[in-house]
């Protein structure tokens, strides 16, 4: 079974926006487009230039897109994968930025995030990469305007972090234009700043992940931070009993398999919570919550119990819960 782009990416997430009480009655601005196979989508007071915040946000997404696609052929990503040269590769800034950061995560969950398992996604049918490839994040070096690899087949794959990357630039760039007070959305992963037009904190609701009509496990108040979760609800699929799902388990090389249906991480930058959701599911609900703990993790972790859910929270994640 092989999975489309979209398909791949439209479920990627379990955070929905929440419109809260009262919403409806108070002017709200709601822009939104397309990206990576799924939407983003903004929230706003009444005011700004729709024409003009849309532009921008498009520019962000476009250029992500470009640089880090592993399904493009042409993006900065996509050559390195095509490349077997072991030297230095030129890509740009931001590029380098993200590779740094997942081989930071990397580091710090003992491989349990790793940007370089893009053949073992496709081998399950959820990515583009196809060729074998050998080693792991240890052999991927950052300079200061390339990245290279140990191994000529090596690939990387930053779908587990560039989306929060992507959310962080988008958010810059509304801060860039004066805008103080906004929710945004791309993908299922939530930032907000400032405060909702009626007066309260921004507000999302995390999914609940079983089966049937959508409803909400938890409310949530950002309190200005990011919010990223890593699922398996709709990326997976089932052969003889067993369900695949889309984030693969480094240490066992197949996709991590359990009772954890999701996590949900809240971070000061998107990025960071992006690639932790997916550490810490790829690591499974024991050992992710003790880590979490550990690190002072912010995390839900929402594990399937017979017919029902149940929870597990670290961290201050606790005192951000509405409901």
């Amino acid at each position: 079974m092989r999975l489309t782009r979209r398909r791949l990416l439209s479920g990627a997430g379990a955070m929905l926006l929440f419109p809260g009480a009262g919403a409806a009655r108070v002017p709200l601005t709601i822009i939104d487009g397309p990206a990576f196979g799924a939407a983003w989508r903004a929230a706003l007071p009444a005011g700004p230039d729709a024409v003009a915040v849309g532009t921008a946000l498009r520019a962000v997404v476009a250029s992500v897109d470009g640089a880090m696609s592993p399904f493009r052929a042409d993006s900065e990503i996509g050559r390195f994968n095509a490349s077997d040269d072991t030297g230095w590769i030129a890509v740009a800034a931001e590029t380098c930025a993200v590779v740094t950061e997942a081989l930071r995560v990397a580091r710090l969950s003992g491989g349990a995030f790793d940007p370089t398992v893009g053949a073992l996604v496709g081998r399950y049918g959820f990515g583009p990469i196809i060729r074998p490839s050998a080693g792991d994040h240890r052999d991927i070096a950052v300079g200061a305007a390339g990245i290279r690899k140990a191994q000529p087949s090596m690939t990387l794959d930053l779908c587990g972090i560039a989306k929060g990357h992507a959310l962080d630039r988008m958010v810059a760039a509304l801060d860039g234009m004066g805008l103080s007070d906004f929710l945004i959305e791309l993908g299922g992963e939530v930032c907000g700043r400032g405060r909702h037009p009626s007066g309260r904190g921004w507000q999302v609701g995390i999914e609940r992940p079983l089966p049937g009509e959508l409803v909400f496990q938890r409310l949530v108040g950002l309190g200005g931070q990011a919010l990223a979760t890593s699922g398996d609800r709709i990326n997976s699929y089932e052969v003889a009993g067993r369900r695949y799902g889309h984030i693969i388990d480094p240490a066992q090389g197949h996709p991590a398999a359990g009772a954890l249906a999701s996590v949900s991480v809240l971070a000061p930058e998107a990025i960071t919570a992006d690639a932790l959701a997916t550490a810490l599911f790829a690591m499974g609900a024991e050992a992710g919550a003790a880590f979490s703990e550990g690190e002072a993790i912010a995390a839900l972790f929402l594990l399937r119990d017979g017919g029902g859910i149940r929870e597990i929270t670290t961290g201050d994640f606790d005192a951000h819960i509405l409901a």
